[in-house]
């Protein structure tokens, strides 16, 4: 049996209107995350934007793991320190490929 990679999940909460849109977003990872072919491990949740505590606890889950993959709902949930293309390029130097499940 081949064990499937792990693929971990970012979310800004600040980023959707509600906690309804907070558990869809959570839903669509794990089902990007399926239908790709992954198991998905933490989705790290940013709470508060200006700290950025859960973009940095996944960077540092990229740097110690084997984990090589990472989705967000849409690209602009990178956008909590610095632009979304400086964020996924900070994860891509770590070696995480950066995917978004909307990718509008």
């Amino acid at each position: 049996m081949t064990t499937r990679p792990t693929l971990l999940g970012y979310v800004r909460a600040d980023a959707l209107s509600c906690a309804e849109e907070l558990a869809a977003a959570t839903d669509s990872l794990v089902a990007f995350a399926s239908a790709e072919g992954f198991t998905l491990g933490t989705v790290y949740t940013e709470r508060d934007a200006a700290e950025s505590a859960a973009f940095h606890a996944l960077l540092e889950e990229v740097k110690r793991s084997d984990v090589r993959a990472v989705v967000v709902p849409t690209m602009n949930h990178l956008g909590t320190v610095g632009t979304p293309a400086a964020m996924q390029q900070h994860l891509e130097f770590h070696q995480a490929q950066v995917w978004a499940v909307d990718s509008r």
